[in-house]
């Protein structure tokens, strides 16, 4: 038989996990971390994206211009006019991917503000108004179109459904891929390429799907019983869905998290900084930041 001390030197080796009183893993949060302000004395912020050195860019989409905030605090307007632009990300070669929604567009940007219009239609007919974006590993970027009409379009009625669009790494086709939602908004895919999220913000609820390379997807399936304006996702699979503050859902959909931002909206999120540990929200006429233990994805 075991000694009890023997006993106690085995039980103390043994790595503990720290958990919640809910038995979940340690908080997604950084310990004594807390929402801080960022920048203020926008009209509406949204679409922000991080590119390799960490630093975030957003836009101010009612007055037309991407806003560029730096790990050490800077924030300074990096664009104007930016074609309206609302969701953006960055691709494998660092351009700057943006729904323009001014004429409904899909733009490259480099790094000097230069852009080039990648799809303005489908099939001959204007889309919605490109909204948010994600792009996968191999360089295929999806995007969401749901219709929101603007006071500054010179246009006719709704030409499209409200659908999720697929285009290809070379940026030369366009697939129709998702048109059984009521109004796709936010969406973000996993690092592996293999699972993508899709927010039905007009449904309320927020689905999930089977990748395949072509950029086809398969086996829907209920994620959890809430929309999302903007969307994001950490290391350990947790997806952050914005609207009241940032809730946020382990990979079994499971709320786990709930950051609540003193504005009516978060309309976006994503994570930046050096070491992509910065949740930078989104919300109204602000942006704010939250220092997380996760990293982004």
């Amino acid at each position: 038989m075991w000694s009890k001390r023997l006993f106690l030197a085995v039980i103390a080796a043994v790595p503990v996990a720290v958990c919640s009183a809910q038995g979940q893993k340690a908080d997604i949060v950084a310990p004594g971390a807390e929402l801080k302000l960022a920048a203020d004395g926008f009209k509406f912020t949204e679409g922000p994206a991080a590119d390799k050195d960490g630093n975030v860019y957003f836009t101010d989409q009612p007055n037309d211009r991407i806003v560029k905030w730096s790990p050490d605090g800077k924030v300074e307007t990096w664009l104007s006019p930016c074609g309206r632009s609302n969701g953006l990300y960055f691709d494998k070669n660092g351009m700057l991917l943006a729904c323009a929604d001014e004429k409904n567009e899909l733009w490259a940007i480099d790094a000097k503000g230069g852009h080039k219009v990648l799809v303005k239609d489908y099939e001959g007919k204007l889309f919605n108004g490109p909204n948010d974006l994600w792009v996968a590993p191999w360089g295929g970027v999806f995007f969401t179109d749901p219709f929101y009409k603007r006071p500054y379009w010179n246009r006719g009625p709704m030409e499209q459904k409200q659908c999720v669009y697929y285009m290809t790494p070379d940026y030369k086709t366009v697939t129709r891929i998702a048109d059984d939602l009521t109004q796709p908004k936010g969406i973000i895919g996993t690092a592996d390429g293999k699972t993508l999220y899709i927010a039905d913000i007009g449904a309320k609820k927020t689905y999930v799907y089977d990748i395949s390379r072509d950029g086809t997807l398969s086996n829907k399936r209920l994620f959890c019983e809430m929309g999302s304006d903007g969307m994001t996702i950490d290391e350990e699979g947790n997806v952050y869905l914005t609207g009241k503050g940032v809730s946020v859902f382990n990979p079994a959909g499971e709320k786990i998290r709930q950051i609540d931002v003193a504005k009516n909206w978060a309309a976006n999120v994503t994570f930046g900084g050096k070491d992509r540990k910065t949740l930078f929200i989104t919300a109204s006429d602000s942006v704010y930041t939250l220092q997380m233990r996760v990293a982004g994805k």
